[in-house]
């Protein structure tokens, strides 16, 4: 377990010498700001690297991890995390990603009392409510556990949408616009779910407007203006 431990260590000393190598002033490029222009929101699942996958280096993903890649309004990390990326690093994408084979979502599936992970994957268990008739409708239960997890990006994409912080600051400046991704890990390919995220912002304004404002029609005016 120690030489396990310790080899972290010695990985990062490789991993700093190649940098330098490379390029003798990336630490002091890396520690003077980030601009990233994306945020991702995906799950804490081991098996799911984000800058790996994207292919993306230090400094260019702003990144949220949790269980099943929730985004709760009652959950202070992660709107933080949002409210901070939008206003103050101006993201111009975020992006939630779940991946196929995602054990939270599996636990939302199954009848069974998970303790202090009960309230949590409720929230799955909500979009299975919410999304019941379609489901239900697969005979093959594996096929209904990956419709639920594209289900619950979609969903947990229209809760990023209900933030305030990303309607007011898509009016001004058109950005971000939200994304709804599956990771295969079956394939190692990202599938993208197509969120239509015009389309959602109108569908939900009668109810979720913080902004005391025609979303579409406020966001064509400022386009004029320019």
């Amino acid at each position: 377990m120690k030489k396990s431990y310790d080899a972290i260590f010695e990985n990062n000393k490789k991993w700093v010498e190649s940098q330098v190598a490379n390029n003798s002033d990336f630490f002091k490029n890396l520690s003077a700001t980030q601009t990233p222009d994306f945020l991702y929101i995906g799950c804490s699942d081991s098996r799911v690297s984000a800058e790996e996958m994207m292919g993306m280096k230090p400094g260019e993903l702003f990144v949220h991890r949790n269980i099943a890649n929730v985004v709760n309004a009652l959950d202070m990390s992660s709107t933080a995390v949002i409210q901070y990326a939008v206003e103050h690093l101006k993201v111009k994408h975020i992006i939630v990603c779940g991946h196929y084979g995602c054990g939270g979502v599996k636990a939302a599936m199954t009848p069974q009392d998970l303790g202090l992970l009960n309230p949590w994957l409720r929230n799955i268990r909500d979009v299975y409510r919410l999304h019941q008739q379609e489901l239900d409708a697969f005979d093959d239960e594996q096929k209904r556990y990956d419709r639920l997890v594209e289900l619950n990006v979609q969903e947990q994409c229209i809760n990023v949408i209900k933030m305030a912080v990303v309607q007011e600051q898509y009016l001004l400046d058109e950005y971000p616009v939200v994304h709804g991704w599956v990771f295969d890990m079956r394939t190692g390919t990202i599938i993208d779910l197509e969120i239509d995220f015009e389309k959602i912002l109108k569908d939900i304004q009668k109810i979720y407007n913080l902004t005391d404002s025609d979303w579409v029609m406020s966001r064509k005016k400022n386009k004029n203006l320019i």
